[in-house]
């Protein structure tokens, strides 16, 4: 899932700018693309500017499995914050701010 979110966010990208951007090592990265391309959720083209690399983007259905991913997990999450007090979600949104700051966002 953190791979396809990477392509998702960034668009078409190198297994070495995958890789790089994942902190893992490239042979790594070929064998989760090699996986994802299987299963029809990432495809794998020739870079038009460079003949030798190859480009991975997600497929339409590697973007539904990311939409239904974070449907998911919004649903879980919802769930989880009815049953927090006040004080517990007061807690949650002051710990949210100081993480965004940590951030840079």
């Amino acid at each position: 899932m953190s791979a396809m979110a990477t392509i998702k966010e960034a668009g078409q990208l190198t297994l070495g700018e995958l890789a790089t951007r994942e902190r893992v090592q490239p042979p790594s990265m070929t064998r989760v693309i090699a996986t994802l391309t299987d299963n029809g959720l990432v495809e794998r083209i020739s870079d038009p500017a460079d003949g030798r690399q190859v480009l991975v983007s997600l497929t339409p259905e590697g973007r539904e499995v990311l939409a239904e991913e974070g449907r998911t997990r919004e649903a879980w999450l919802s769930q989880a914050l009815i049953d927090l007090t006040d004080a517990e979600l007061k807690t949650l949104a002051d710990a949210s701010d100081i993480m965004m700051r940590l951030v840079g966002e």
